[in-house]
């Protein structure tokens, strides 16, 4: 009995999260309540209270997932990432997950397009949301520093540098796929992309 209970409120937790981030992609943090949050998936508002403190818990919840989820399916598809192949096959992995999973697509496309990110929000995710920037940047720039260090790319080039060149492209691809504005296929988009960063990398001596 306590077990089912137990799975019970995992699973109206479960249906308060995923109901949040559709009123999320649809209106923005902002304007979305808890009484709308509990109409959408027939519960009381303090039946989602007593899973959540505020919406910001509940954004905090919705990162984490989407973080984790991240973390696993491409760690199971690229295990490894020490070359810049490995990190192409990485972001090509992250692509597709958001091709084929709604829920991780949703969490971006708010993220991106629907979130009023404030000072206020963002202190109180602030740990959450480093995670998964941070997580990104450090696994380019692992990757970066190790292939200077075994000849794969310039021994001249500026790792920060590049870093924030891969990143500010990544993103754009990123939002292209999310929200599509031209009519590019995204791994397409990412190899072209790819190919034209890492032979600027290799040719960094001669300049």
């Amino acid at each position: 009995m306590v077990r089912r209970t137990k799975e019970e409120a995992e699973e109206t937790k479960d249906k308060i999260v995923r109901a949040t981030l559709e009123i999320f992609c649809e209106k923005g943090y902002s304007r979305t309540t808890f009484d709308e949050i509990a109409r959408r998936i027939n519960l009381t508002k303090g039946a989602v209270y007593w899973h959540f403190r505020n919406k910001a818990d509940i954004l905090t919840e919705i990162i984490h997932r989407a973080f984790l989820l991240s973390r696993q399916e491409l760690g199971q598809q690229v295990p490894e990432l020490k070359t810049l192949e490995d990190l192409r096959r990485y972001l090509l992995c992250e692509i597709r997950l958001i091709q084929q999973h709604e829920q991780y697509r949703k969490f971006l496309f708010f993220v991106l397009f629907q979130m009023e990110w404030s000072e206020a929000i963002l202190n109180k995710v602030s740990a959450e949301l480093q995670d998964i920037i941070q997580s990104g940047r450090n696994v380019i720039k692992e990757v970066l520093t190790f292939a200077q260090k075994n000849g794969e790319i310039s021994a001249s080039a500026d790792i920060e540098e590049t870093l924030c060149v891969i990143s500010c492209m990544w993103q754009g691809i990123l939002k292209n796929v999310v929200k599509p504005e031209f009519k590019i296929d995204g791994e397409r988009l990412l190899n072209r992309s790819f190919q034209v960063i890492v032979s600027g990398l290799k040719s960094k001596e001669s300049e």
